[in-house]
């Protein structure tokens, strides 16, 4: 991994980002097992800085550079703070990351990401670390991650499609939004769109006379109007729905990725992928695709409508 591109080979990965809870770590840890079951070799290299107990086996770790508890405690900056200084520091150290990386040549990289959104909004130290990954011939796609609690909420909805959007425009990478923790969404609430409404971001119209109901939100349904307008100007935002524990789940976002950085594997991964989404197909195995998720979430939602007719 040479400087600009002295004959390096390419490297394949995935920048895993999204807000603190988004569970950044957990989807890094499932994708390394995910893609090791089908021969893939598969290095995660951790970049928070605040990333202490991590579930996975983790090549590269920041905190052998620097660590946020350090910075906070020398330095007297806040959380926020620190987490910029830690980024700002591992711009100014390229050549520690270039040297730990090299003694990966040839694994697929997982880059497990901070978790503060104006790293990826408007700050420019992780910027210009993908773009140095890049000159490194490193070929990346950005996995922004959002829960999929949000869907329950049309304004807190708006809110994380305009921060996809800004992400999407300021990383400058190949993007692949993600909903998160599909297999919790039942507990979230009730929705008020089916699920495909959300992950392909249909005509979000519906959603802002439906926030319009709400007496707070009535007074703002003009810049809620315009926010929409932008995110529909620009087109650019869906997502693709995960549970980490369900392999045809993760299946999907792998697939999504490799087109998005342009991935391709051989006839060995290939006939692994086939096997092992064989061997999990049985009569114990729940498809938790965007079609199980939706009818398993409407038949429960019919379910507490008879509840409720029978308590009347």
């Amino acid at each position: 991994m040479s400087e600009g591109s002295k004959g390096s080979s390419l490297a394949f990965g995935q920048v895993v980002i999204g807000p603190p809870g988004s569970g950044k770590t957990t989807y890094c840890h499932g994708m390394q097992e995910f893609m090791g079951r089908i021969g893939r070799k598969v290095t995660v290299v951790n970049l928070d800085p605040a990333n202490e107990a991590m579930p996975y086996q983790c090549g590269v770790d920041i905190a052998e550079l620097i660590t946020l508890p350090d910075v906070m405690e020398n330095l007297k900056l806040g959380p926020n703070g620190g987490l910029i200084y830690c980024m700002e520091y591992l711009e100014a150290n390229f050549d520690w990351l270039q040297e730990k990386l090299a003694a990966f040549r040839g694994h697929y990289y997982l880059f497990d990401c901070p978790g503060q959104v104006e790293l990826y909004t408007h700050h420019e130290a992780l910027k210009n670390v993908f773009a140095q990954l890049a000159k490194w011939n490193f070929r990346l796609a950005a996995v922004h991650l959002v829960d999929s609690h949000y869907c329950t909420d049309p304004g807190k909805f708006i809110s994380v499609l305009c921060t996809s959007l800004s992400t999407m425009l300021h990383v400058e990478l190949p993007h692949v939004n993600v909903l998160s923790k599909m297999d919790l969404i039942e507990q979230y609430g009730k929705l008020a769109f089916n699920l495909d409404y959300y992950t392909e971001v249909l005509d979000l119209s519906y959603l802002v006379d439906h926030l319009a109901s709400d007496p707070f939100f009535r007074n703002y349904r003009r810049l809620n109007e315009k926010l929409v307008e932008v995110i529909e100007d620009y087109s650019l935002v869906s997502f693709v729905p995960l549970n980490v524990q369900d392999k045809e789940s993760m299946r999907q976002v792998m697939q999504a990725v490799d087109k998005a950085n342009g991935y391709s594997f051989g006839d060995q991964e290939h006939r692994s992928l086939e096997a092992l989404m064989s061997a999990a197909v049985g009569a114990d195995f729940h498809f938790t695709t965007t079609l199980a998720v939706q009818e398993k979430y409407v038949q429960s939602q019919d379910k507490a409508l008879e509840e409720e007719v029978m308590d009347l």
